[in-house]
């Protein structure tokens, strides 16, 4: 193990119930007098969303919304919001909703004025510095989620259509300049995007502490986020109104994904494809995929696990971790494998080379290649 890497931490949070008031504020204080609210398109109508744009509007900044914004969002969602936010004359965005609405307002303030396309910027060498800084508008990020934590990251995932790959747009600049984590914002999610949002922080956590690269402050986060998963979403599963299980779920999200600064890995290296060509829900394609992927890692990361089985007061060492990740997957309904969640005939080779192209596959504790990577999907079909 190198002892050496580059480390960055998030962004200022403001963390606590009814603190979705301090909209307008976060706002001023980030240099936006024009913001953009974009969203998803199930988010559009609910209460919470009139809320904020009330609250938007009320504080002078009007009234702006964008909306079409599909599970997996694309270039196509880019565009179409590009050119809504270029005729309005926003100068910032409020990426309010899930990691779907997060990712595509966080790449849509990117992108507005630069004039390079935004796959010159995916997350590859250096690419990120052919970027103008200077064209990058500010981010005011509202997560109505616990999961992906893309509030505090520094990238987007967006899904190319042509080629049916799910690419990590990079920019240190993608980072929200202010956040607002109000648990009181989830209470209303269904309880399958609860489970899979949820999973899906629990991913993070997981790979970023399976990681080989070096990151202690990383490492640390990573398991006191699986802590709180493995605890709270069960309790924020089965009673919605909970919100000392919401608000707990909400911290474990961005910890996950500071956490992954260390690194993800064959999770996120076989849901991204799968969620590219079947437009499967990430996190839930994370949850089926899991402890087919600890089987798979099993040789260098059993001594790890027992240490962190341990720490979660799970009993068992790495077994015992392995099933209570199957005992949180039928507790919450996931589905069995990836044919139950629709991944039918599947193109193993095309999967396969999609997923070893995923830069996750680098922060694997084992070497992926094309045969382990092609026996892996199958194991879990």
């Amino acid at each position: 193990m190198q002892l050496n890497g580059n480390w960055n931490y998030p962004t200022p949070i403001r963390f606590g119930q009814g603190r979705i008031s301090e909209l307008v504020d976060a706002c001023q204080s980030a240099g936006i007098n024009r913001p953009l609210l974009v969203t998803d398109r199930g988010l559009k109508d609910l209460p919470i969303t009139s809320q904020a744009l009330d609250l938007l509007e009320q504080g002078g900044l009007g009234r702006s919304l964008f909306a079409d914004v599909d599970t997996n969002p694309s270039g196509q969602n880019l565009d179409a919001g590009l050119a809504v936010y270029r005729e309005g004359g926003h100068d910032g965005v409020v990426a309010f909703g899930g990691g779907s609405a997060l990712d595509l307002g966080k790449a849509l303030a990117f992108m507005s004025r630069q004039t390079r396309p935004v796959w010159d910027f995916e997350d590859v060498d250096d690419w990120w510095t052919r970027a103008d800084a200077s064209g990058i508008d500010p981010i005011v990020a509202v997560p109505t989620t616990a999961g992906t934590g893309s509030e505090v990251g520094r990238a987007s995932v967006l899904t190319n259509a042509d080629t049916h790959e799910k690419k990590i747009i990079f920019h240190p600049g993608i980072l929200p300049a202010i956040v607002i984590c109000d648990p009181e914002l989830t209470v209303g999610m269904p309880a399958f995007i609860t489970a899979g949002t949820g999973m899906d922080a629990f991913a993070h956590c997981l790979e970023a502490y399976c990681s080989p690269h070096y990151h202690p402050m990383s490492q640390g986060i990573a398991l006191e986020g699986m802590r709180l998963v493995n605890e709270y979403l069960p309790r924020a599963y089965e009673q919605a109104d909970d919100l000392e299980a919401r608000a707990h779920m909400m911290s474990a999200a961005a910890m996950g994904a500071t956490a992954f600064q260390k690194g993800l890995g064959a999770i996120h290296a076989l849901s991204h494809p799968v969620g590219a060509v079947y437009n499967t829900h990430h996190g839930t394609t994370n949850a089926v995929v899991m402890q087919n992927v600890l089987t798979f890692n099993r040789g260098a990361v059993e001594s790890r696990l027992d240490q962190a089985a341990a720490y979660l007061g799970i009993p068992g060492g790495y077994e015992g971790f392995h099933a209570r990740v199957g005992e949180l997957n039928r507790l919450f309904q996931i589905p069995r494998n990836l044919t139950e969640l629709g991944v039918v005939s599947p193109d193993l080779d095309a999967l396969t080379a999609s997923a070893l192209a995923d830069p996750s596959t680098g922060g694997n504790p084992v070497i992926m290649n094309a045969d382990n990577t092609r026996a892996l999907l199958e194991a879990c079909l």
